[in-house]
């Protein structure tokens, strides 16, 4: 069910969501937002930070703020909290970290610059 279907509706918990599903949920929630370039990218086996990440472009500063706080609010209906979230005062690439999730939302100029689509190169883009 996609979150524009759920308006109005009591959004179901994913306090014990699969990282996968969780990584989905973040990309759906991005979607909805207008973010560009959503790659979510299984990195199992390759981290010992995490399962996913979940990588985003906002197209000015004030869209990677609003993204990344959408998602953080979106996810705190659901019942998933972060474990900690970076790059606030930057706003050109911020992190939400979920732990088995970490989300990159970067201004185009950040993610082309950083290019971990290309360090990961395992991209599964929207």
């Amino acid at each position: 069910m996609s979150e524009e279907m759920m308006v109005g509706e009591q959004l179901p918990s994913l306090a014990n969501a699969s990282a996968q599903e969780l990584a989905e949920a973040c990309r759906a929630i991005l979607d909805s937002k207008k973010a560009a370039n959503i790659a979510v990218i299984s990195v199992q086996g390759r981290s010992d930070i995490t399962d996913f990440l979940v990588l985003a472009t906002g197209t000015s500063a004030p869209h990677v703020k609003a993204l990344a706080d959408e998602l953080e609010y979106k996810l705190s209906l659901r019942d998933v909290h972060p474990l900690h979230a970076d790059g606030v005062g930057t706003r050109s690439w911020q992190i939400v970290d979920y732990g088995t999730v970490m989300v990159h939302v970067f201004d185009r100029e950040s993610r082309e610059f950083f290019n971990l689509d290309k360090l990961y190169k395992e991209t599964t883009e929207e």
